[in-house]
């Protein structure tokens, strides 16, 4: 009788341990929404991180990036892991530098970025999304907030979406499972220094 019972609180044990396991493979399996917002520097750098990250798992990363055309550093070290990172650039941020309102070209060019991402979540082509500085991009009406809500909507279980840049729309946060805020404490800009090479640019 007591094997028996002994037989039995073990069959118990191991299956609460069998569940617990599978609880852990279902949560590693889901993708989230991430979001990098705030006036401090590393948004970019954080997703970018993250895609490197993923890369050691072989994992793959699409990353699009608004109002962004410059040669930036890490479009050079990317490349040696194009084989899991691909990097797609869309616009400039010339209208910011003039202080005028955006071209309707440069609206045409946001959402052309835009549908790419929509389908490359949709379809599940990448494991991982970033949109890089799309916080920005709406900011600026070169996107409506509800088109993006519309990605975040329709992004499958299968496919992490991150989105960088500052000014994030509240209807974004409120769908994201994971919000970080970079917040400027000090920073050498206000030094007048300038881009750096390697750190900045």
């Amino acid at each position: 009788m007591f094997v028996a019972i002994q037989f039995n609180v073990n069959c118990i044990n191991l299956g609460k341990i069998a569940r617990e396991m599978a609880n852990i493979r279902n949560n590693n399996d889901r993708r989230y929404i991430q979001i990098y917002t705030g006036n401090g520097k590393g948004k970019t750098t954080a997703a970018i991180g993250q895609a490197v990250r993923a890369a050691g798992c072989r994992m793959s990363t699409l990353i699009i990036m608004f109002m962004k055309n410059y040669p930036y550093s890490e479009m050079e070290s990317l490349k040696y892991l194009s084989e899991w990172i691909t990097v797609e650039q869309y616009g400039d941020d010339e209208f910011v530098l003039r202080k005028q309102p955006p071209s309707k070209r440069d609206r045409d060019i946001a959402h052309r970025a835009l549908k790419r991402a929509y389908d490359a979540v949709v379809r599940k082509q990448y494991d991982i999304v970033i949109l890089d500085e799309i916080c920005v991009a709406a900011y600026f009406n070169l996107i409506a907030v509800d088109e993006v809500v519309a990605i975040l909507d329709d992004k499958p279980d299968a496919v992490e979406l991150i989105l960088t840049g500052r000014y994030c729309p509240k209807e974004w946060i409120d769908k994201a499972d994971l919000v970080s805020e970079m917040l400027e404490i000090k920073h050498y800009y206000n030094k007048d220094v300038l881009a750096r090479k390697g750190f900045e640019s």
